[in-house]
């Protein structure tokens, strides 16, 4: 199933429209949210984002993980929730990789265990969703790490790199993206007074249309 974000800057700045995920049940210790996607949006631009549900293994020569520094994953692995959940980090020949993609010992999670041969502070290794990384965590030898994905979706607005390791606890301008049932299209609009308005697409389509018919002149997403 393909999701997707509407993103209207009906403010006065210039920025990034940034969504990024949290799992507040993860239970890694040390996990970070990532920029898992941003885009340069002036004033009146209208940006849309979209992805679909299939999990990765993601890993990145990172050095320390900390906030602002850059995750550009260096490994994509496609995983799934049942067959293919569990995943091996390695060094050998002075690089990382992934290997022994097999089936972990529960459905709904998804497995990581880092080898021996891992060094301290080098690297950093999580999951992502269609193709980019979401969540990164520093990568230590001798460490099983299970991730229990259930994403709740975000976006704000500022000076944002895609890939940019967040500190979410900063970010106080955020607007949370919940999909009703049924429903994979979503709007965001950043108002003048910077405030955020998330409605579903089709209503927001269908209030542009109400209100064309006594302002020709009504721009799209503006209450």
């Amino acid at each position: 199933m393909t999701y997707s974000i509407t993103f209207q800057n009906n403010s006065s700045n210039a920025g990034s429209a940034c969504v990024f995920q949290s799992n507040p049940d993860i239970y890694v210790p040390g996990v970070m949210s990532l920029a898992w996607f941003a885009k340069y949006a002036y004033p009146t631009t209208r940006i849309l984002f979209k992805w679909t549900t299939e999990y990765d293994f993601v890993w990145s020569e990172t050095g320390e993980l900390a906030p602002g520094v850059l995750f550009a994953s260096s490994q994509i692995w496609p995983a799934d929730l049942t067959e293919k959940n569990k995943v091996t980090l390695t060094h050998q020949g002075g690089a990382y990789t992934f290997t022994n993609q097999t089936k972990g010992p529960q459905q709904g999670c998804l497995y990581i265990t880092e080898d021996s041969t891992i060094p301290l502070k080098m690297a950093s290794v999580g999951i992502g969703m269609s193709g980019s990384g979401t969540l990164a965590v520093q990568a230590q030898p001798n460490m099983n790490l299970t991730f229990m994905p259930y994403p709740e979706y975000w976006i704000t607005f500022g000076n944002f790199i895609e890939g940019e390791v967040l500190d979410i606890t900063q970010i106080t301008n955020k607007a949370k993206i919940t999909f009703p049932p049924n429903i994979y299209s979503m709007a965001a609009i950043l108002n003048q007074d910077n405030t955020w308005t998330v409605k579903p697409t089709s209503q927001v389509n269908s209030e542009f249309l109400e209100a064309k018919k006594s302002d020709a002149k009504v721009e799209w997403g503006v209450s």
